[in-house]
């Protein structure tokens, strides 16, 4: 990849759902420009190809519920404790289920709420400490999707609200913080080849791969590009689309 603005060799990223599609190519792409990585996941089973394909030197491991203001808490600590410092920050893990508004258990609601939107906001809020107390700023990108800006499919009323709620947080944080040289940025992509597409059943009976849809790298490609940014600008928000879909 091409390097734009400043390295991120040695920067520490923390990233949550990283034993995911988009999670784990974000993890490895940072890791490829020389980055070190904090790599959370509810699952620890999800996180051991990375474990194996990097050294406790570049890969911290944090297991935990995002849901939890701990978790959020932890997984910047374990950033300090591993390596130092956190640089920045990438709110990946969500969750979504596909269907009309009365479809979704009650669970599934709380779910998503607590998930998509506390999940982000407890992580931003461990961010912010962190970055505050380092006094060089940092960066808090949140993986959202269009379906928070009304522009994705129908039948996700639910997973839409908590993804526009995502993006909102975004842009206020963005005007509460860039004084501070704390940079919020959203990455919303539409479809993705994951197992969370496919889950969620907006393709049918498709696999995503039939698409074709976008590929987790690059969503990963538009992390690092905004990370590498020179710290004399920022990106709000940045839509993904593939060249397949319309809107």
């Amino acid at each position: 990849m091409r390097q734009h603005g400043q390295s991120l060799q040695d920067a520490v990223v923390v990233v949550t759902g990283a034993g995911g599609g988009i999670g784990g190519a974000i993890a490895r792409l940072v890791l490829k420009a020389g980055g070190r990585v904090v790599a959370g996941d509810l699952r620890p089973g999800s996180l051991a190809s990375l474990r194996e394909e990097w050294d406790e030197s570049r890969v911290a491991i944090s297991v935990g519920d995002v849901r939890d203001e701990a978790t959020g808490d932890a997984l910047v600590a374990a950033g300090v404790d591993a390596f130092g410092r956190v640089d920045s920050v990438v709110a990946n893990a969500a969750i979504g289920f596909y269907g009309g508004l009365l479809d979704y258990s009650a669970d599934e609601v709380g779910l998503m709420v607590d998930v998509n939107v506390k999940g982000t906001v407890w992580l931003a809020r461990a961010a912010v400490r962190q970055f505050r107390a380092q006094g060089d700023g940092g960066d808090i990108v949140i993986i959202g999707s269009v379906a928070g800006l009304m522009i994705g499919g129908g039948k996700e009323a639910v997973y839409a609200a908590t993804k526009g709620a995502q993006i909102n947080l975004g842009y206020a944080l963005d005007r509460e913080l860039r004084s501070e040289g704390i940079r919020t940025t959203t990455i919303a992509p539409a479809g993705v080849n994951t197992a969370f597409a496919a889950a969620d059943g907006r393709f049918g009976d498709r696999a995503p791969s039939q698409g074709p849809f976008m590929e987790p790298r690059d969503i990963a490609e538009a992390v690092v590009y905004t990370l590498r940014q020179p710290r004399r600008m920022r990106t709000e928000l940045w839509t993904m689309w593939s060249m397949s879909e319309e809107h």
